[in-house]
């Protein structure tokens, strides 16, 4: 019965498995449940934000947010030049570190610490997307969206009492949005001088740390200790307003402030060349500083004179006497057409004795190139006396100082609190689709005011201040500013919005005073410039 029973069950098991395999099969074929409903599609454009970030939670800041611009052509360059870029953060990094290392030491009784092994991996950062602030002052302001998955290995030597610990950081993680602030922006290389560069929000860091051939991290208190303490640390010291300062250049030296003054006298011209028809001229000088953008100054026109005396004198700004030159250009008014150049010439301010008057006798020249034959042909000379009279050192440290100071708030203003100055400079491409006759609608706490209405015109400008006396520092208050078009002609649409801005005071608060353009919502291409200014009280 053994021999048989067993070839019974086991021609039962293949029975038993055929059986239920059959089964099974028909019953996911036919059976449908009665439970299930077809999914509901709707286009993406129609889902809300929070339901397209849980669809798609790595979907980039370009795409849900409009302010921000995508930056792939800056992801490309990173990842070409990563390579040399890893290389050169970590010796910037460890050149930084050492000295705060050596520093720290004593305090711990370490004998030293040193890197073993410091390399950022060969995984570069990728930047999620950027936001461009247009302001109106001398600055460039960006917020960047990084994110970073790192494969680095830092290798740390720790030495104690003539024993060492190798501690070893690996699979980094980071989830930022700093600002990035370059400013004053200025005339020479790179063209800013200062680098500020501050957090949005608390960063999300991410790590692994072994010791010794053990993962510290494993340890769920010791991992989420370290996580806080880093955050909270990185949070202190450069979470918005907080920034790390990195200067470029010397601001006062990129910026090249006036220094002194250059009286030009401009006495004479002798045997100017006929330009007129009639056998004479009607010469004038135009007088201009290299390196300046400033307008040119000009005499008046000699008519029908060929030895003109003018004994005419201006004043022009130097910022640099070293490199800076006084170029001249005599030309041939017309009353119709283009003025006729007669010769130039140029004097290098390096040439003068300070405070000492200097009288130039030069001729005219064509152009300035040595070589051009035509500067051999005579065209005239002209007599000017220059002196330069630089500034002394008190008038130099005003010029240095803020050209935009705070003032104070009125008298009885409450403590903690403070004036908030609102003035809207104009806006630019506004229209209506019935009528074009915008002024400005301010509301804050409730209270409103207007400007002036401006008729028929796309860019008006107002020029309008408007203050508001506040208990309490407007820190995480908003101002609603609205383009409004009204008209009278119109019964049924006597006002129309133009676009609208909803501007946070927390900059304003900070920094003392903002000059911004602003993105009109609700309008194609509209943009407003507002001023904003907070006078803090002196008690606060």
């Amino acid at each position: 019965m053994g021999f048989f029973g067993t070839i019974f069950s086991f021609f039962g098991f293949g029975f038993g498995i055929s059986m239920g395999l059959a089964i099974g099969y028909y019953l996911f074929i036919y059976v449908q449940p009665s439970d299930v409903k077809d999914p509901e599609i709707k286009p993406l454009t129609e889902e809300d934000s929070e339901t397209v970030d849980r669809m798609i939670p790595e979907i980039p800041l370009w795409v849900k947010n409009p302010d921000f611009d995508r930056v792939d052509w800056l992801n490309k360059l990173i990842e070409y030049m990563w390579p040399y870029l890893n290389k050169a953060i970590c010796k910037t990094a460890e050149t930084i570190a050492k000295p705060i290392i050596e520093e720290q030491i004593p305090q711990y009784k370490i004998d030293s610490v040193e890197f073993e092994e410091l390399t950022l991996g060969s995984l570069p950062p990728t930047f999620q997307g950027m936001k461009v602030y247009e302001t109106e002052e001398k600055e460039l302001i960006m917020e960047l969206s990084v994110k970073w998955a790192a494969n680095p290995n830092i290798l740390v030597a720790v030495k104690k009492f003539g024993l060492k610990a190798t501690v070893q950081v690996m699979d980094l993680h980071v989830f930022a949005i700093p600002r990035i602030t370059l400013k004053p922006l200025v005339p020479s290389f790179p063209c800013f001088a200062n680098i500020f560069v501050s957090l949005m929000e608390k960063p999300y860091v991410d790590f692994g740390l072994k010791l010794v051939g053990a993962d510290l991290m494993s340890i769920p208190v010791l991992y989420k200790f370290v996580q806080e303490i880093i955050k909270d640390q990185v949070a202190n010291m450069y979470l918005w307003p907080k920034t790390l300062d990195i200067q470029v250049i010397d601001p006062s030296k990129a910026q090249k402030r006036p220094v002194g003054i250059l009286n030009t006298k401009v006495i004479r011209a002798m045997k100017l060349k006929k330009k007129d028809l009639l056998g004479a001229s009607d010469p004038y000088v135009q007088l201009t500083l290299t390196e300046d953008t400033l307008t040119s100054k000009k005499t008046t026109v000699k008519h029908k004179n060929l030895n003109p005396e003018w004994n005419e004198e201006f004043s022009l700004v130097v910022k640099d006497p070293e490199t800076q030159a006084l170029e001249f250009q005599v030309f041939d008014w017309e009353q119709v057409g283009k003025h006729d150049k007669m010769g130039m010439n140029i004097i290098p301010l390096k040439e003068l004795t300070v405070d000492e008057p200097k009288v130039f006798t030069l001729e005219l020249l064509k152009n300035l190139n040595p070589k051009d034959a035509q500067n051999e042909k005579s065209r005239g000379q002209i007599i000017l006396e220059l002196t330069y009279k630089p500034f002394r050192n008190e008038d130099l440290a005003k010029s240095f100082k803020e050209p935009h100071p705070t003032k104070s708030p009125p008298q009885g203003t409450p403590p903690g609190g403070g004036l908030l100055v609102v003035i809207i400079h104009e806006a630019q491409d506004v229209e209506g689709k019935y009528h074009t006759n915008p002024h400005v609608r301010l509301i804050f706490r409730g209270e409103e005011r207007r400007t002036k209405i401006i008729k028929k015109n796309r860019d008006p400008r107002w020029e309008e201040e408007f203050q508001f006396l506040v208990e309490e520092s407007p820190s995480n208050d908003k101002l609603h500013v609205e383009v409004v078009s009204t008209s009278s002609r119109s019964l049924l649409r006597q006002k129309e919005s133009l676009g609208y801005a909803d501007i946070s005071l927390a900059d304003v608060v900070t920094n003392n005073r903002i000059n911004e353009r602003h993105h009109l919502i609700d309008s194609k291409n509209g943009r407003i410039q507002i001023e904003l200014q907070w006078r803090a009280s002196q008690a606060n």
